[in-house]
């Protein structure tokens, strides 16, 4: 069985988070999206669990998996995987002693290293990783050089790689090499341009989350897809207030300091994945680079945002033309498309042909796209 899943966004009870992430829509989410297993965030949540619980079960078939993200000690987040809510209780009742914000915030901080969470984490029968393991803020490999640095003698059992990398990021890191990949979105609003950007196709014997965990443990993963490396906002080397972009030697040259405007520059993630790779690249699944669907309608029609009436019409017209916005991107010949609107045809088109100009993002600044002829 083949299921596209998203295992990692957040609630209301998380900073900046849009109130409408709520489990009612983040299961209509799903089904415009094409997402069939998402993760609930913010699992250490007592009332986030209660909101859950009348529908992990739900009409649309969807299969929920209790997820979490804790943010530990030198502000590294890690990304915690469970089977049930019984062990987000008992995971709660471990680092609550260690935390000060873990009844009142959905990504609580958590007094302790890596390898201490990590312990936790396992003596529940739960799964951890580094979440956006490259970003210059709040990573693993924003502070250390090596997973044993932070981990100790706990294994991760996955890594998640952010918006600003791809699967080709890691490949070339020997201490990676055994260890699955997943991408996801972090989403902070139910909107589906941000839900479902990026996700995981994983083979599991049943729709279930113990299912789910036993694909990603044996690496049952047979596809990542999400943003163009170059959309994230920490894709390459750049102030974080004007956001001008260095080669890293250029930013060794200047002390890290923006000779613009004096603000700080931030390592991109590609320099940073570079100056970690070790070795040959290791094989990997593949890796689909796609652009929401109202991304691509919005460029098309030439609104100021994705969430434009005209977009939004037009952007449910295909869904309910073709069902969901993932079959749309991969699946719906191109020539159905355009009998909707032809310019959408010809953009989905050149997504799959990869005939996408990038315009690289970073020091916090998202990167754009323009479709080529």
């Amino acid at each position: 069985m083949h299921l596209r899943a998203d295992l990692h966004i957040h609630s209301p009870f998380a900073l900046a988070v849009s109130r409408h992430m709520l489990p009612e829509q983040l299961l209509a989410s799903s089904t415009i999206k094409g997402i069939q297993i998402i993760g609930t965030g913010d699992g250490l949540h007592p009332t986030w669990r209660s909101l859950w619980d009348e529908h992990l079960v739900n009409p649309e078939g969807v299969c929920v998996v209790p997820t979490a993200e804790v943010e530990g000690l030198h502000r590294i987040h890690h990304l915690i995987l469970m089977e049930d809510f019984d062990q987000c209780a008992a995971l709660y009742d471990l680092l609550k002693p260690y935390s000060s914000n873990i009844d009142r915030n959905g990504r609580p901080q958590v007094k302790l290293e890596g390898e201490a969470i990590a312990a936790h984490v396992h003596a529940v029968g739960g799964m951890i990783g580094p979440a956006h393991a490259f970003t210059p803020w709040t990573s693993l490999y924003a502070t250390y050089d090596h997973v044993r640095d932070c981990y100790g003698s706990e294994p991760i059992d996955l890594l998640e790689l952010g918006l600003s990398a791809d699967s080709s990021y890691g490949a070339g890191i020997s201490e990676l090499h055994q260890v699955p990949f997943l991408s996801n979105s972090d989403a902070h609003s139910p909107q589906t341009n941000k839900f479902g950007r990026e996700f995981n196709l994983l083979d599991v014997t049943e729709p279930t989350p113990r299912a789910v965990l036993a694909a990603i443990r044996e690496n049952r993963i047979l596809m990542n897809a999400g943003f163009f490396p170059e959309e994230g906002k920490y894709n390459r080397t750049a102030c974080i207030e004007g956001f001008h972009q260095y080669t890293f030697d250029e930013a060794i040259a200047h002390h890290w300091r923006c000779p613009v405007d004096g603000a700080r520059i931030k390592k991109g993630v590609a320099d940073r994945a570079h100056e970690l790779t070790d070795t040959l690249p290791s094989p990997r699944p593949p890796y689909l680079h796609l652009i929401p669907l109202s991304e691509i309608i919005q460029r098309v029609l030439g609104t100021a945002s994705p969430s434009a009436k005209k977009v939004q019409r037009l952007y449910t017209e295909y869904i309910s033309q073709f069902g969901d916005e993932i079959t749309v991107l991969i699946e719906t010949p191109e020539p159905e498309i355009t009998g909707i609107n032809p310019a959408v045809g010809r953009a989905v088109q050149a997504l799959r042909d990869g005939r996408v100009e990038l315009h690289p993002g970073g020091g916090g600044s998202y990167g754009s796209f323009s479709f080529m002829q």
